[in-house]
């Protein structure tokens, strides 16, 4: 066995290794908000002040919402990259208006931006932020390096347990990724873990630092050594507020620690003093009891000592949070940050957060650009079910020490209140690393609770704050009960399966997703031949699809071969329709730059043939049967003008796909969950086009799923989607007869609703959207969430 700090040494190495490859492999902008992060850090590095937040997403500039959050990791940046030149940000920073972002495709789309196959990669914008990305991956190795201590904390005399602990965070996969990315994680992350390092050590009583000299150590009075520790803990503090609002949750951390720190010391002058004085007599512990009195004095002196702690943390980030009172009315700035990030049309439940968890939980082992590129599922089930024999491994662990130290109690032979209370912060002093990481996980775990209740923010990266405490309470959870010669193999093969799996990420997952399918003639598929030209810039060589009839529901997979045939100075968008010949309007559709997203046609060179494939989503609620036309062409994003044929058609019919009705007994049978109260069986609209003024009828079938605990009522609308205000021209809503609290379970309700568009109702395709609701006691309404198949719960009605 290599000596520990030799298998440290290692863990580190193999970390530099591998996040300066995930820097360097993926694309720039293509990191999870790298997109919002890094224009924040080139505005500073031109020298210019901070920017206020406007609340208009629209005038919100090129940093979104970050300008809400605390500069520090800004200034990182802009020190580190002040010297080049990064007038091309805004050609290097092209925005792909149609990526997927947070949803996993098959056929593309994965990019965020535009990436220019001919650009230097080692110059301006490109150089400075892979620059940022170095310096972010030096961080990330310092916060291995503090997981490794904190752990050595937890289990003193497990040395296998510390250097696990550090193999798990250091090859995390999401953890490397983030670490190769522009992202104020990658410094409130070590701070923070330092801050957790030095409370630990405020209460183990080791030393936090000395001064060394060539011919001497310095070792300065106790009182000095603790005013600095004091000051210390504080400026760290104050660093984390000032890079991320959970920093500030550490003061909080810091009470109970300086707390118990000062029970500690004076513990050991009780001890010291009952020594010299002789007083140990039979059937009396001094060392073990505390007078009411030495209890207020230890408060006192805990509210001194961390009234320092909170100072030294203000002087570093309090102008932060005062400037942010002043700009916004709120010393978080949350309000400013919500307005431009969005929020959930209504505040999430804790059900509809647990259904989340298994995105949670991907995007915390990994989720990759612009969370849309996953690890295979099968790693995600291995690595959660070891957080799961983690959780209960470190469940038992708890149990075991608690119960022994009940145990103790229960023998004792006083069992005053102050002999309980003795007994109780020693057993927390004794374990003070094991209480603080496990307050710390709770505490970023509530604070991302309360954000992602109201943010769509429901990503497990957030808790990388606390990713040291989890790294070490993962392993000791897995391991820690077992004797240390089965525990190190155990540790070993984890810390190997994490590693080949962060290995192979950059090159089997992150680089493929963005390298254009270009072919060469002789590398085409086998398609139906077309030729056909539009605008003389681009061509459609031919097409190829299976399918001739798809039903709601389904999919629809379609093959384009392009050619590019001209220089072009304007960015061509793809669509791809489904269209419903009663409406005239798509039903599915798919758009995209050529080239899976990633080739916009302004970069393209004449003879270049790009092979793409598209996948169509039918909706479940497309009223069947129909025969729909698949329809291809090309379009300016921004202006909505399209490329039209020689012959003047500007898309191109490639073929009839029959609609067939999914199999049921009522019409448009379905199976939409409305709340596991009610499900939508079927449905009939009659007719599908009208005039304004006259009426439609909706027919709809509800299946009661389960006891009703509440009497519905039932809502349809016309609503304009475009015009940003969601003007409804029609709405029909219905209360039925008796109540629905009255329909057996298992039985089918029909209700009709009648709708007419208003007079003044332009012409167009609306969405037709239905309700279920109930009436508060405030006046409110209380609309019962859909449930997707798979059991998430969902903001849409």
């Amino acid at each position: 066995m290599l000596p520990e700090k030799r298998w440290l040494t290692l863990i580190l190495l193999l970390f530099l290794l591998l996040g300066g490859s995930y820097a360097v492999i993926t694309p720039v902008f293509e990191a999870s908000d790298e997109l919002w992060h890094y224009p924040l850090v080139e505005h500073l590095a031109r020298g210019n002040p901070l920017p206020v937040q406007v609340f208009d997403p629209a005038e919100a500039g090129p940093w979104h919402q970050q300008a809400s959050q605390p500069p520090l990791y800004y200034y990182l940046g802009a020190a580190v990259t002040f010297w080049i030149d990064t007038a091309d940000m805004a050609q290097v920073r092209r925005l792909n208006p149609h990526v997927n972002s947070g949803v996993v495709t098959v056929d593309g789309n994965h990019n965020l931006v535009v990436h220019d196959p001919q650009a230097t990669p080692w110059r301006g914008t490109l150089l400075a932020v892979r620059i940022v990305r170095m310096v972010s991956v030096l961080l990330g190795a310092v916060t291995v390096f503090l997981t490794y201590q904190i752990a050595r904390e937890l289990a003193p005399q497990r040395p296998e347990i510390a250097l696990g602990a550090a193999a798990v965070n250091a090859f995390t996969p999401m953890f490397l990724f983030i670490s190769g990315a522009v992202n104020n994680d990658n410094l409130v992350i070590p701070l923070a873990s330092l801050a957790l390092l030095l409370l630990i050590r405020l209460v183990s009583r080791r030393p936090s630092f000395v001064f060394h000299s060539t011919s001497l150590v310095f070792r300065p009075s106790p009182y000095a050594v603790r005013l600095a520790s004091f000051a210390l803990i504080g400026v760290v503090i104050g660093l984390a507020a000032l890079t991320k609002i959970s920093g500030v949750g550490l003061l909080l951390l810091a009470l109970g620690a300086v707390f118990m720190g000062e029970w500690v010391r004076s513990k050991g002058a009780r001890s010291k003093g009952a020594r010299s004085e002789g007083a140990r007599s039979e059937g009396a512990d001094p060392d073990r009891t505390v007078s009411a009195r030495a209890l207020v004095g230890l408060l006192l002196a805990t509210l001194g000592w961390w009234a320092m702690v909170a100072a030294s943390a203000w002087a570093v980030a309090g102008w932060w949070y005062v400037r942010n009172w002043l700009l916004y009315g709120d010393w978080t700035g949350w309000n400013a940050f919500i307005a431009v990030l969005g929020q959930r049309p209504q505040p999430a439940t804790l059900a509809q957060l647990w259904s989340e968890r298994s995105g949670f939980m991907a995007s915390y082992w990994g989720l990759f650009g612009g969370l849309n590129r996953p690890l295979p599922e099968w790693i995600y089930g291995t690595l959660n079910a070891l957080a799961i024999v983690a959780v209960v491994g470190l469940f038992l662990y708890l149990v075991r020490i608690v119960l022994s130290k009940i145990s103790q109690i229960t023998q004792m032979k006083e069992k005053s209140a102050q002999s309980l209370i003795t007994h109780l912060f020693d057993f927390v002093a004794a374990n003070f690393a094991l209480v603080v990481c496990l307050l710390w996980v709770i505490a970023i775990a509530y604070g991302l609770i309360q954000w992602t209740t109201v943010t769509w923010s429901s990503q497990g990266r957030l808790a990388f704050t606390a990713i040291s405490a989890l790294s070490g309470l993962f392993v000791l959870g897995l391991v820690g009960w077992l004797p240390s010669r089965l525990a190190r193999p155990a540790v070993v093969a984890l810390a190997a399966l994490m590693f080949l799996v962060s290995a192979i990420v950059p090159w089997a997952i992150i680089r493929p997703a963005y390298q254009p399918p270009l072919v060469s003639a002789a590398e085409l598929p086998p398609h139906e031949p077309l030729g056909a030209e539009l605008g003389g810039q681009m061509r459609l060589v031919g097409y190829a699809f299976e399918q001739t009839a798809v039903t709601p529901g389904g999919q629809f997979d379609l093959t384009l071969i392009w050619e590019a045939i001209a220089p072009m100075d304007r960015d061509w968008s793809v669509f791809v329709h489904l269209n419903d010949p009663v409406l005239n309007a798509p039903i599915a559709q798919r758009d995209m730059y050529p080239g899976r997203g990633l080739l916009a046609t302004s970069l393209l060179a004449p003879g270049q043939l790009i092979v793409d494939r598209y996948r169509l989503l039918i909706p479940a609620t497309a009223v069947a049967p129909a025969e729909l036309n698949l329809v291809a062409g090309l379009y300016d994003y921004q202006s909505g003008q399209r490329l039209p044929l020689a012959d003047g058609r500007d898309a191109l019919l490639l073929g009839e796909i029959g609609l067939t009705a999914v199999p049921g007994e009522y019409p448009n049978a379905t199976s939409i969950n409305f709340g596991n109260q009610l499900e939508l069986a079927g449905f009939q609209l009659d007719p599908r086009a009208t005039l304004p003024g006259e009426p439609m009828e909706l027919e709809l079938y509800w299946r009661v799923l389960r006891p009703l605990r509440a009497n519905y009522s039932f809502s349809a609308q016309l609503v304009d989607l475009d015009r940003g205000d969601n003007t409804r021209w029609a709405a029909a809503d219905l209360t039925p007869e008796g109540g629905t609290m009255a329909w057996p379970v298992g039985a089918v309700q029909t209700m009709t609703l009648t709708l007419v568009a208003s007079d003044d109702t332009p012409p167009q395709v609306y969405p037709l959207i239905l309700a279920i609701y109930t009436v508060t006691e405030t006046g409110g309404f209380e609309r019962l969430q859909l449930v997707t198949p798979d059991g998430r719960v969902t903001d849409s009605d």
